[in-house]
């Protein structure tokens, strides 16, 4: 028998409490065994969910969700339908963040769901969307699957200004480093044309947003497109983006393993999460003022 949402978040919860006691421990085995059992029971989660809501093709899936379908070439546009109900937005930062695969700006976030859901996401809604999930882990703690947090800087490690990350990447994945940002912009790409890919594998033609996100992308990116062609090649994309990454990609791994390291080892839960309190805050607790 399938287990119920409550049972599944117990579960997480436990998953977590007991992730955290390995990773203190520096018990390399059991992390990996807790981080697979952890990921299993997020996927469940994710289908009790879509089972709970009663969802057909609007349901939440465990990947990037159901994608627009474009209509044919030449054919009017359709309004879109509407939903039995709006995603709520930090679930619909959660589906764009999985599918670009690294921490990205509000612009980049709100443009990606929009290419390929059927829902608009406001980006300035996203301006109080990262205090508000402090303040429930602050008062719930690891209650919730996942929360919408911050990438860390890799000196200070305080939030990097404007970009959002997921709490169930390890925090190498949301440190940001000099190299990050454009091995972020190139794993942004990969995730945007292997979307594509899936879309084409099962027979949904992209939507025209998703093309002109890929082609932004494509565009700054040696060899991955081609200028006669109407559109980039999303496996040429792929390959091109894997190319120039592989050559920072071992600076980057190490500075972001590094900064992790110390996270780790100086940064509360929350911290770790939502970044340690930048100087400016820190003298304005101590005072009550600013000098």
């Amino acid at each position: 028998m399938a287990a119920s949402l409550d049972e599944l978040e117990q579960r997480l919860s436990h998953l977590r409490t007991e992730l955290r006691g390995a990773v203190r421990a520096r018990d390399k085995a059991e992390t990996a065994r807790i981080r697979r059992e952890l990921r299993e029971a997020e996927v469940a989660w994710e289908h009790a969910l879509e089972s709970e809501a009663g969802a057909d093709d609007e349901a939440l899936p465990t990947g990037p969700p159901a994608p627009q379908v474009s209509a044919p070439t030449g054919a009017p546009r359709r309004k879109e339908r509407p939903t039995h109900g709006s995603i709520p937005i930090r679930e619909q930062v959660h589906q764009a963040l999985t599918l670009l695969g690294a921490p990205a700006s509000p612009k980049l976030i709100s443009s990606t769901y929009e290419a390929f859901f059927t829902q608009p996401l406001v980006a300035t809604k996203l301006a109080s969307l990262r205090r508000d999930e402090e303040r429930s882990f602050t008062a719930q703690g690891y209650a919730r699957p996942y929360y919408i947090c911050a990438a860390l800087t890799h000196d200070r490690l305080v939030p990097a200004r404007g970009l959002l990350a997921l709490s169930t990447w390890p925090v190498e994945r949301r440190i940001i480093g000099p190299l990050s940002p454009r091995a972020d912009f190139l794993t942004h790409a990969v995730g945007t044309a292997e979307q594509i890919q899936r879309l084409t594998a099962a027979g949904h033609p992209a939507p025209e947003a998703a093309w002109r996100l890929l082609r932004r992308f494509a565009l700054t990116i040696p060899g991955a497109h081609d200028t006669a062609a109407p559109d980039p090649d999303p496996a040429r994309v792929i390959a091109a983006a894997h190319a120039e990454a592989a050559v920072h990609q071992q600076e980057d791994n190490q500075q972001r393993q590094a900064a992790a390291q110390r996270a780790r080892a100086q940064l509360a839960d929350v911290q770790q999460l939502f970044g340690a309190a930048p100087m400016r805050d820190a003298l304005r607790d101590a005072s009550g003022t600013l000098s």
